[in-house]
């Protein structure tokens, strides 16, 4: 997006380069499963001013006193935690890479999540590009937000995870960790952290209090830095039975706690009114059906990976959804071709990930970008394409 830079990137590209990239990030660690694109994105600092201003209106609306209440439906009954805490730890809003009406480059909302993501992995990602491809000369661009560099990052992110933890105390926590695609996010985590990985299976109780064993010594566990969607459990009443129930009152913190995953998410979008966020309702509150109805999208509130959205909507379409306030209908945005590839313009789209420490404000940190030459951003509609997948924003300083 960098003109500039893009062209000189572009000319000193090589396979060998790019092979060289993916050793460099997998170097001691498994098997990275999802793509890696070909380029890091040149961000210029008009685009990073814009994202800041569009992540700093979300973060109003989340600080709220009556956020907790107007986002209460969210939650699922059946999935709803107790001992929810007053903010989340993780936040990522997803921007797609626009132009407005005057042809400058502008972020749009697409998705958000109080949810964790890939915030081990972005800064060896951001520091694998730069070795890879040797960009001396835009050492200053930083993946990084606020003045941080990596060893400031690791800090913060240990001060998430860990709270007022011992790394022994705390454990990452999935349902199966060793098979999730984001594995490798896991074991960097635990590298910065010393932190131990475990399924939930690998967990027991007693009483209110949770423990898991390592060398067949039994640890308390006081904190999980939980990675499970819990909706996504297929049969939660086996795998509870083998370990703990998280709706039942027990004696842990959570980072971030499961609530948060649904009061931050596409849910959230409807309340929402900035030139930055696409119009957005609720499907059961759509009184009168858009003439142009090719213009919207349709989404379920509740899915991952783009799963379940309805790209080309139409009144048949409408017509088939049996739970309307489990959707919403939003105005599509149109991704422009800004970063160049080798054979043409290539979508982007840029996460921003904050991290909100206890007792502390909620700091912006990271960006995770990903590339798309399909549809839709996401591994599904990118399939046989060069120059796509995750990626990490350099940002001109």
């Amino acid at each position: 997006m960098i003109p500039s830079y893009r062209k000189k990137f572009n000319g000193n590209f090589t396979h060998h380069k790019y092979e060289n990239l993916l050793a460099t990030i997998s170097a001691g660690l498994p098997a990275i499963t999802f793509r890696i694109a070909e380029t890091p994105i040149f961000i210029p600092a008009a685009l990073k001013e814009k994202l800041i201003a569009a992540g700093n209106e979300i973060i109003k609306l989340i600080r709220q006193p009556d956020f907790k209440a107007l986002t209460q439906k969210a939650i699922p009954p059946q999935w709803n935690v107790p001992n929810e805490n007053d903010h989340p730890h993780f936040l990522t809003f997803d921007f797609a890479v626009c132009k407005d009406d005057a042809g400058e480059l502008t972020p749009q909302l697409i998705e958000m999540q109080g949810f964790p993501s890939l915030y081990a992995f972005q800064p060896q990602l951001a520091k694998a590009y730069k070795q890879a491809y040797d960009l001396d000369e835009i050492a200053s661009f930083s993946p990084y937000f606020n003045g941080l560099d990596k060893a400031a990052y690791v800090e913060l992110f240990k001060k998430v995870v860990l709270g007022k933890h011992q790394p022994d105390e705390v454990a990452l926590v999935d349902l199966d960790a060793e098979q999730q695609k984001t594995a490798v996010d896991f074991y960097i985590t635990q590298r910065e952290t010393g932190i131990k990985i475990l399924s939930v299976t690998d967990i027991f109780k007693e009483g209110k209090q949770l423990f898991y064993r390592e060398n067949g010594e039994k640890k308390r566990l006081k904190r999980i830095y939980n990675r499970v969607i819990f909706d996504e459990v297929e049969d939660s009443k086996a795998l509870f039975e083998q370990s703990f129930d998280p709706r039942e009152e027990l004696d842990i913190e959570w980072a971030t706690h499961p609530n948060w995953f649904y009061r931050i998410s596409k849910y959230t979008m409807p309340f929402l009114k900035h030139d930055f966020v696409p119009e957005t309702r609720f499907l059961n509150e759509v009184e009168e059906i858009p003439a142009d109805l090719e213009n919207y999208v349709l989404k379920p509130l509740f899915s991952f990976a783009g799963q379940g959205v309805v790209i080309d909507v139409d009144r048949e379409a409408l017509e088939k959804v049996q739970d309307r306030g489990n959707w919403i209908l939003q105005r599509k945005v149109k991704y422009e071709p800004v970063v160049q590839a080798l054979d043409g313009g290539v979508k982007a789209e840029i996460r921003l990930m904050y991290l909100w420490p206890d007792g502390e404000e909620p700091q912006l940190c990271m960006n995770l970008s990903r590339l798309s030459r399909g549809k839709m951003i996401g591994v599904r509609y990118n399939k046989d394409f060069d120059w796509v997948g995750g990626t990490v924003g350099l940002m001109e300083q």
